[in-house]
């Protein structure tokens, strides 16, 4: 059942949202080369925890840490640890914070110093790719009309769209109804409507789709071990069209 959101409620997730974009904010100033992914994710659950709100990872599933940090090939749900970022690398960070027993969920890909050049054409499609997906949520649109979106963007872009992982639902859950592909056919799916909460969240590998997961049962990573990235905000449906609750306000 895909559930709708009250004012009230999406209130709770602005909130929640816009926790987890300073969370963002303050680590994009902290990446750099040198610091360790457990020193990202003491940062990010520090900050969240002072406004209140908990991280929504931490003893998800059990998982380990309050971020997910995934470096280079590694795709998703990498866990924080003594891991030393270097010049070059690239870091997807996930962050998730729950308020008041509301979710905001919003990941990105950043560079570490200067990266190449690839590296920078796989992070502008990438983040490209999930406005493109974003611009198509809508009232009376149907669901993979934008999953559609997305997909165009990263196969125009010689790049390849990671088919395990989707994106999803939000609200009181972490994941909820309904799924949200990073493919699709367009005029197909679940009609959109106002007070509907979406976490899209495109998954672009440089070279082919297929991933694996490692021996820690979490940390997912790309078959060829090329370079992949990870774009993310939380959307709500409105009246209007949309409105991204993972941005940060000014």
């Amino acid at each position: 059942m895909i559930i709708c959101k009250s004012e009230v409620e999406l209130d709770l997730m602005r909130e929640a949202g816009r926790i987890v974009a300073e969370t963002h904010r303050l680590l994009a100033r902290a990446i750099r080369p040198n610091i360790t992914t457990k020193e990202l994710d003491q940062i990010a659950e520090e900050y969240i925890r002072s406004q209140g709100a908990i991280p929504s990872f931490k003893g998800y599933n059990g998982f380990p840490g309050s971020i997910c940090a995934s470096v280079n090939e590694e795709l998703v749900h990498g866990i924080p640890g003594p891991r030393k970022l270097v010049e070059g690398d690239i870091i997807s960070v996930d962050i998730g914070a729950q308020y008041k027993g509301y979710h905001g969920d919003s990941a990105w890909t950043y560079p570490v110093g200067e990266i190449s050049e690839t590296a920078k054409r796989l992070l502008a499609v990438t983040e490209q790719s999930l406005y493109r997906g974003i611009a198509e949520a809508k009232p009376d649109a149907r669901l993979y009309t934008l999953s559609h979106a997305i997909q165009t963007c990263i196969e125009d872009a010689g790049f390849s769209v990671v088919i395990e992982y989707v994106g999803h639902g939000i609200g009181t859950d972490l994941h909820e109804e309904p799924q949200v592909p990073n493919y699709g056919v367009p005029d197909k799916g679940p009609r959109l409507k106002p007070g509907m909460v979406l976490a899209i969240e495109p998954m672009v590998v440089v070279g082919e789709r297929f991933v694996q997961t490692l021996e820690d049962d979490w940390t997912v990573v790309t078959a060829d071990r090329t370079l992949c990235a990870h774009f993310e905000h939380t959307v709500a449906i409105t009246a209007a069209g949309y409105e991204i609750l993972t941005l940060p306000r000014s």
